[in-house]
């Protein structure tokens, strides 16, 4: 009997997950009696999205050959996510951070990743063959925040990617606590004249562009190079602009009432997932851009950074209309 035939991701990410601490009730770090474990992670938060919306998924990253890192390899695999890239290594250790629920609030965020596995990824790990056959590759503005040698990382994947005909996904994903706004933005303009679809929001248009009207913010980043601008835009939904014929057309789609927000940590990248899956599906864009603002608005009911990624059934059924969100 002949074994099945390893059938290679059609999406790759890439990025570090760390290990997450939270409280398990309103309050302060310092006076919590009791932390729950899970893992965080945009890169690794929009694999597992996409896996459960159907999709064959690589991640690639680097973990510690630690307990921490044995946990994070074997949630992802769990969920069904192609880890056959991942590096462990034996001298530097897995991220950890830790989150402070803060009510209605958005949650406080300590992290303690300096010196991690993954901070010290070299670029030469990445070979042209890992690229081969992958419809698209996505990744966020948080690993060539990391360090010198991630950013490197970070643009050796892209231009891997582009030789091998891979669309390319950038969600610029600004993480203040990890480097200043002119770095930044110098880093995700380069980043951005490489990529196809761009995924940021107000705040990281205004940083890249200097505009906060989402009309100019998208107009500036398309002369860059990239085929569509994504804005999402919160409680109003999120607009598209589509380069095509030698125009730019404009799609927007509202948002979906949420009764009450839980988490909003994991809504960004439950929205790229959502965005992506959609649009490799072929599916119009008006289409692409209902998915993921049903799958952000989904994520916000659940405390975690991807528990409450929904299945494309959920997704289906809460587009519809005809049940709540019930897992």
């Amino acid at each position: 009997m002949s074994l099945p035939r390893y059938k290679k991701p059609e999406i790759l990410t890439l990025g570090e997950a760390m290990v997450l601490f939270q409280t398990s009730q309103d309050g302060s770090l310092q006076y919590a009696p009791l932390l729950t474990k899970s893992l965080a992670g945009a890169e690794s938060n929009v694999s597992i999205g996409l896996t459960r919306l159907g999709k064959k998924v690589g991640w690639l990253s680097r973990l510690g050959k630690d307990p921490f890192g044995d946990y994070i390899f074997s949630t992802l695999s769990g969920e069904g996510v192609d880890l056959s890239y991942i590096v462990r290594d034996p001298e530097y250790p897995t991220g950890v951070m830790f989150k402070e629920i803060k009510g209605a609030m958005d949650p406080a965020v300590y992290y303690y990743r300096k010196g991690s596995a993954a901070s010290v990824w070299d670029s030469n790990e990445l070979t042209l063959d890992m690229f081969e056959d992958v419809k698209a590759f996505h990744l966020t503005g948080i690993t060539p925040a990391l360090s010198e040698e991630c950013k490197k990382v970070s643009f050796a994947a892209v231009k891997l990617a582009k030789q091998a005909g891979s669309m390319i996904s950038f969600d610029p994903n600004m993480r203040y606590k990890l480097w200043n706004r002119e770095k930044a933005r110098e880093t995700f303009v380069q980043l951005i004249k490489l990529s196809d679809i761009i995924l940021p929001g107000i705040e990281e248009g205004e940083l890249i562009t200097g505009e906060q009207n989402p009309d100019s913010i998208a107009y500036k980043i398309l002369k860059m190079g990239p085929r569509i601008v994504v804005i999402k835009l919160g409680e109003k939904g999120s607009v598209a602009y589509i380069k095509a014929d030698g125009d730019v057309h404009k799609i927007e789609a509202k948002a979906f009432p949420v009764q009450q927000v839980v988490d909003t940590v994991g809504a960004g990248d439950g929205f790229a997932a959502g965005f992506l899956s959609a649009y490799l599906d072929q599916k119009p864009i008006y289409e692409c851009l209902e998915r993921a603002n049903a799958i952000g608005a989904m994520v916000t009911q659940y405390r975690g950074d991807w528990e409450g990624l929904p299945t494309l059934e959920e997704v289906e059924r809460f587009i519809a209309g005809t049940a709540q969100v019930s897992r």
